[in-house]
């Protein structure tokens, strides 16, 4: 039987953090770049591959259920032809691709990604910080394999909360464990994430609301810890 394998096209900052979240997950994992000179200058064993390609070899030595293939390429026009190849050669791939705006992100469900993962400036900045976390590989994979046990949470900020008139970039979220904070929205209910430049210097006020990735748990403790409780308006919700 073929190892259950995972196969990452794009050699960049991404296909890095890609690896380090699925390394556990998979038997083997297969790095393909498009540039030859990346076979020469990577410390990682890379593969070449064509777009013309039509997977003859890929497909001897995967097991395309228990497979997942993550398109990371930059340019979002190869990223679509790659995701229309894939699927049309492996009908039952998970594929996992990378987009950078709403727009090519429809393009990419249109082109047959299983799942599409939007990217925006200040998305790297928080890869960054939130790999630092145990739980953040935990929450990688929920939202990849559609585990359950991981919950997100809006915690409004009560005029008793201890964040009350702080400055975001002025608290040391390690302190909170097991809990990922994500954004803060404002009483407008326009929504920034916090390690972008504008969100690290709000001054967090009364009726702002966080918006936290965790467990169950850990995020009833975070609330007590801070003075805040949940927040659930439904006319903001979507299906």
């Amino acid at each position: 039987m073929a190892k259950a394998t995972a196969l990452i096209f794009g050699h960049n900052k991404y296909a890095h953090e890609i690896i380090a979240n699925v390394k556990d997950k998979y038997t083997e994992i297969k790095i393909f770049s498009l540039h030859e000179e990346d076979l020469q200058t990577s410390e990682l064993e890379l593969e070449l591959f064509d777009l013309s390609d039509e997977w003859t070899e890929v497909e001897k030595y995967i097991d395309v259920e228990n497979s997942m293939a993550f398109c990371v390429l930059e340019d979002i026009a190869e990223n679509i032809f790659l995701t229309i190849s894939l699927r049309a050669n492996f009908k039952d791939l998970t594929i996992i691709a990378l987009a950078s705006n709403k727009e090519s992100a429809n393009k990419l469900k249109m082109a047959g990604a299983s799942k599409v993962i939007p990217l925006v400036e200040t998305t790297s900045d928080i890869i960054t910080n939130i790999l630092e976390k145990p739980i953040s590989s935990k929450v990688l994979h929920s939202i990849l394999y559609e585990e359950s046990d991981l919950k997100i949470a809006q915690i409004k900020i009560d005029k008793e909360s201890h964040f009350k008139d702080e400055q975001l970039s002025s608290i040391d979220w390690t302190r909170y464990n097991g809990i990922i904070v994500l954004s803060v929205m404002h009483q407008d209910m326009k929504s920034e994430f916090i390690y972008s430049s504008k969100a690290k210097h709000h001054v967090i006020q009364e009726g702002d609301i966080l918006v936290v990735v965790g467990y169950e748990a850990d995020i009833a403790e975070f609330e007590n810890k801070i003075g805040s409780k949940r927040y659930v308006n439904w006319s903001h919700w979507s299906w």
